[in-house]
């Protein structure tokens, strides 16, 4: 690998290489950034769903006795 980039100008292996890689891959990056958030997101809103229930059982609970 270090003989490929021998030769070649800094900015190619600093600005073009980077760029390329960003423009093939860059599709798959923010599909797996969005499932992460989005699972992330999901992961929140069952806390809060099963919080909200335990909250309400034990008000209910301790109103009914």
């Amino acid at each position: 690998m270090r003989e490929i980039f021998a030769g070649t100008p800094w900015w190619v292996k600093w600005v073009a290489v980077p760029v390329i890689a960003l423009a093939v891959f860059g599709g798959v990056l923010l599909s797996a950034i969005g499932l992460l958030i989005g699972l992330l997101f999901k992961v929140l809103v069952f806390v809060a769903l099963v919080g909200g229930l335990i909250y309400a059982v034990r008000k209910f609970m301790a109103s009914s006795s």
